[in-house]
């Protein structure tokens, strides 16, 4: 667990996104997407104090049918999820503190 600084590979499935235990927060972007690459101090410093949320990151296009369920249409996008169900949902993140919010209801659903 803890923060993922490289893409999974291959994309996982969303059944498998489904029956994941526990908290979950999910990074749909690019490597050379400049809105992702600006979100990525922040995304670090909020995720610093929850080293136990699994982070998947997720490289999201063309062809990749995960980010389509999730209904993504813009990078990077954060899902924050609990035992496989999405809690909240940060779009294109500037500051810390929404992030920080989302992983206050993870914590209040833990």
């Amino acid at each position: 667990m803890g923060l993922s600084k490289e893409f999974t590979e291959p994309e996982p499935l969303r059944a498998e996104i489904d029956a994941l235990a526990g908290p979950t927060m999910l990074e749909f972007g690019t490597s050379w997407c400049g809105h992702c690459r600006a979100a990525q101090p922040g995304i670090a410093a909020a995720f610093a104090a929850h080293a136990g949320v699994r982070h998947i990151k997720i490289e999201d296009g063309g062809g990749r049918r995960l980010g389509r369920t999730f209904g993504v249409k813009l990078w990077p996008t954060l899902v924050f999820l609990v035992d496989g169900r999405e809690l909240a949902r940060v779009v294109r993140p500037r500051e810390v503190a929404p992030i920080a919010a989302a992983f206050a209801r993870l914590d209040a659903a833990a």
